[in-house]
């Protein structure tokens, strides 16, 4: 079953006076938005977001685990560098600011986790930082 969005509409049926009756039911029904519009709306918004969902092919994402966050901070501070193309505009950008700050990001995790991670992950860890730290090295002259 296919859960549909409805609006829903409070109305105040009190009669407090016979006279002002047919004038409130007049204005109810003009302000009542006609049901069968409403349900063509919520179809067509249905029928827009399956379409979205079909034009987009789903990229699988990588598992979640410490050395692929270290591989994303450092693909951040590689677009800092300047050193790959930022996905967002497909332009290398350099803002050095930015990677030293996400160098010592990565310098603080470092310090932070010291002995409670695998060998791997140290190693991945430590040669990642020592790239990034000669790549800003040479982009600052």
């Amino acid at each position: 079953m296919s859960e549909e969005k409805k609006d829903f509409i409070i109305k105040d049926r009190r009669i407090f006076a016979d006279e002002n009756r047919d004038q409130k039911e007049e204005k109810e029904k003009k302000e009542t938005p006609d049901e069968e519009a409403v349900e063509q709306s919520t179809a067509q918004a249905s029928a827009e977001a399956d379409h979205a969902e079909e034009s987009e092919p789903e990229t699988p994402l990588p598992k979640i685990n410490f050395s692929t966050f270290i591989f994303s901070l450092n693909a951040s501070a590689l677009v800092h560098l300047g050193a790959i193309d930022d996905p967002a505009s497909g332009k290398k950008v350099k803002n050095l600011p930015m990677a030293k700050q996400t160098i010592d990001i990565l310098s603080m995790m470092e310090e932070k986790t010291q002995g409670n991670l695998s060998e791997d992950e140290a190693n991945i860890l430590k040669n990642i930082l020592y790239d990034l730290r000669i790549a800003y090295v040479k982009e600052r002259g």
